[in-house]
């Protein structure tokens, strides 16, 4: 399929882009009106893009279907103030609630059974049962564009992080599984940042990788090893040396390779194919 934007309608390029720009992490943005009035509204639209200073952006975009905007891009226009929360498992269903379009005025907290809490340097409040909430100022707002589907970017500069204590391991790291986040996927679609779906990858920061392309021919041009398999070996500094201590009861080398590789343990699969 090979789609030109401007050949379908909006509403199918916006589930084609959901669907295939996933999953998108999710946020609260408590935004309060001319009045004082709270208001509260979850946006995947969002990310962070900088941590010095910390640049968190999010995008209240029109509606497709009748190109409106949301109140979340009035106030933040009016106010110049927003607390960005992120979004649970533990909540993912009020946070579902919290995106019925009320009418202006009426509080999400309340609709959604959420809890606000007096920030420290700004008028909106805080989601206390979001694992970490963070006080923002509006720097800069971008409109894309004025028709239905339209993003408006709401540049943000953080003055204030809150993380709840639970969410922390031993080291004061976040720990994934126990911050437990969601998704958004495309369609009604969501994914859980925990248990299983989380895994870790090596990142070589310093030393460099020696590539696919480095690696011996019979390695690369294998039926069995997968392009994973392949990233793997292929992030060592050097190619290993043959340790004699090693102990390989031979069998097929590749499959035996890639098992050690399942089980993330790159040196031994290395030594299996050493002896191809």
């Amino acid at each position: 399929m090979i789609i030109d934007p401007k050949e379908i309608p909006t509403s199918q390029l916006h589930a084609y882009l959901l669907g295939s720009v996933a999953p998108r992490p999710i946020c609260f943005a408590s935004t309060i009106d001319e009045n004082g009035q709270p208001n509260l509204s979850p946006f995947s639209f969002f990310n962070v893009f900088g941590s010095n200073p910390v640049t968190l952006i999010f995008s209240p975009a029109r509606r497709v279907r009748d190109n409106t905007i949301k109140h979340t891009l009035e106030n933040c226009m009016q106010q110049g103030e927003v607390v960005i929360s992120v979004v649970n498992y533990a909540m993912v269903q009020q946070m579902s609630l919290s995106s019925c379009e009320y009418p202006k005025g009426i509080n999400e907290f309340e609709k959604a059974g959420f809890t606000p809490v007096k920030a420290s340097h700004v008028k909106p409040f805080l989601v206390k049962e979001s694992p970490v909430n963070m006080e923002c100022r509006v720097r800069e707002i971008i409109e894309t564009g004025q028709q239905g589907g339209a993003g408006n970017l709401i540049i943000c500069d953080m003055l204030t992080m809150h993380i709840q204590d639970s969410v922390l391991n031993e080291k004061q790291q976040i720990d994934p599984h126990k911050i437990d986040l969601v998704a958004r996927m495309g369609g009604d679609y969501y994914c859980r940042a925990s248990g299983h779906a989380v895994f870790e990858v090596a990142k070589p920061n310093l030393n460099l990788g020696i590539g696919i392309d480095a690696l011996p021919l019979h390695i690369r041009n294998n039926d069995v090893l997968s392009g994973n398999d392949l990233g793997m070996l292929a992030n060592v500094h050097q190619i290993p040396s043959l340790n004699p201590a090693f102990i390989y009861q031979e069998n097929n080398h590749y499959i035996d390779a890639k098992q050690f590789l399942q089980e993330n343990k790159v040196e031994e699969a290395w030594q299996v194919l050493l002896r191809k």
